[in-house]
């Protein structure tokens, strides 16, 4: 790729022989010898890329962006203006580690302006991070970060495209909630009986419920910012209902997200297997049940999001 099939500002410093087709590099960029760029990338002013780096194609690197060794930006990845990168936990002048740590930023991923990436770190492909971040740990998957530390405020491609849905628009038992577009996702509504005593809200093995449950267990006590799930399950289904409190969960069948706010005790959602499930948005005194229609298996979760993908695409 030595061809000269790249525009270069006469400013621009370019000593790297492998950058892609249809690349621009403008003035005062500095890309060193090693540095793999794809095609049809922009490469704005004022950008320096060290030599153990690979940017894939499509990639957007706006002004004052500094790409050290150990980082590579996956294809259509954006970094906005003066984004900065953090390649070394414990910097000393003249001291080198023996390798530097790896930062990975997955396909589609953006980082806005100002953003600040400490090292070592993997960030989701298509996931949002705001300007101003400071991004101290992996950032899952289409999530949505912002804040020093980061925290997850939502997911791109569901509350906003989809609509998030809540008990209002459920239906009666059994039916999916038009327009939640994830395959096999329903939402229930479960019986409610309330006199001078009381409310009751119950299900029937077999009748109210999509499958017999074999297991149960409560998550309560989450701290606000934290999020809980981000897996999938090969063959187990689970049933999901806040029994107080309320919680977000976000679904994804590998193509299409959705997410869905349980805000009351006779409200479920049917998450099927190959479903990759994430709890998040937890009201401090939210109570999570979960009913699964298996006993406890750990090969059973599906835990890293690529994994997920390659088998929705097999099966």
């Amino acid at each position: 790729m030595s061809d000269k099939s790249f525009f270069a500002h006469p400013h621009a410093i370019v000593e790297s022989s492998h950058i892609g087709r249809n690349t621009r590099v403008w003035a005062f960029a500095h890309i060193l010898p090693d540095a793999v760029i794809g095609e049809e990338c922009n490469i704005c002013d004022q950008t320096f890329i060290e030599n153990d780096v690979i940017v894939g194609d499509r990639v957007t690197i706006k002004c004052g962006v500094q790409v050290w060794d150990g980082i590579t930006l996956e294809d259509d990845v954006f970094i906005g203006p003066n984004a900065t990168f953090t390649n070394d936990s414990f910097p000393r002048s003249k001291q080198y580690p023996e390798s530097f740590a790896r930062t990975v930023i997955r396909k589609g991923a953006s980082i806005g302006a100002n953003a600040t990436i400490l090292p070592g770190l993997t960030l989701g492909q298509y996931c949002m991070v705001g300007a101003g971040t400071v991004v101290t740990k992996d950032v899952p998957p289409f999530a949505i970060v912002i804040g020093n530390p980061a925290r997850i405020i939502g997911y791109v491609q569901t509350s906003k495209d989809n609509g998030a849905v809540n008990s209002a628009q459920s239906k009666p038992a059994n039916n999916s909630i038009e327009g939640l577009g994830v395959k096999g996702v329903s939402l229930y509504d479960l019986p409610i009986v309330s006199d001078l005593r009381g409310t009751l809200s119950f299900a029937e093995y077999e009748k109210s419920l999509p499958f017999v449950p074999k297991r149960y267990f409560l998550v309560f006590d989450v701290p606000s910012t934290d999020v809980r799930g981000e897996h999938a399950h090969r063959e187990c289904h689970q049933f999901l209902v806040c029994v107080k409190g309320n919680c977000s969960v976000v679904v994804d069948d590998g193509q299409n997200r959705a997410e869905v706010l349980l805000n009351r005790p006779n409200l479920g959602i049917h998450v099927p297997p190959l479903v990759w499930a994430t709890e998040y948005k937890y009201s401090e005194d939210a109570v999570l049940m979960v009913l699964a229609s298996h006993v406890y298996d750990a090969e059973d979760y599906i835990r890293d999001y690529d994994v997920f993908l390659q088998e929705v695409k097999e099966r």
